[in-house]
């Protein structure tokens, strides 16, 4: 049961995730260049909680710091998803520079964890060469998480549009 606990720290911590990294991009003070400063330091925090964290970790409980040492499968596939994981922050980082206003991060944000978990079915059955025992309501989960992405994104809360200036100025 201790991995739902872990499950729910991920998922309050990647949910505000998008939210933080877009006020972060904005505070920058440069509108050209404040994303790429802002992934600069989206990625100074991995280096942190990511290197320096687990070879404190390692060091305390006596493992091996040698990370070069350990089987080259492990830190391959382990790197390419690292440069995955910073290939996506950028890209959010990427989205939000094109938005039309602050009101589409959760939009933005829909769409990448509710087609996340739909890419990540398709390519972990593929992998595991299971879709001979694919049943019909893992099929609806995908159609259904592809829906719940569309209607978040269709009807995400948004400010009521000013009044046109003639009609404001009778007011």
């Amino acid at each position: 049961m201790q991995y739902l606990y872990y499950a729910l720290l991920t998922v309050v911590c990647w949910g505000t995730y998008g939210v933080c990294m877009h006020t972060g991009s904005v505070n920058m003070g440069d509108k050209e260049n404040g994303r790429i400063m802002a992934f600069l330091w989206v990625g100074l925090a991995y280096f942190l909680t990511a290197v320096i964290a687990p070879l404190i970790i390692l060091k305390i409980k006596g493992g091996n710091v040698a990370f070069w040492t350990y089987p080259t499968q492990g830190w391959q596939w382990s790197l390419i998803a690292g440069t995955l994981g910073a290939i996506g922050a950028l890209g959010g980082l990427l989205a939000f520079g094109k938005m039309p206003s602050p009101a589409y991060v959760p939009v933005i944000m829909s769409i990448i964890f509710a087609g996340a978990p739909m890419v990540n079915a398709v390519v972990s059955t593929t992998k595991e060469g299971n879709w001979a025992f694919v049943k019909w309501p893992f099929v609806l989960g995908i159609a259904m998480a592809a829906l719940g992405g569309y209607l978040i994104t269709k009807h995400a809360p948004k400010p009521p549009k000013a009044p046109p200036a003639a009609e404001a100025s009778r007011s």
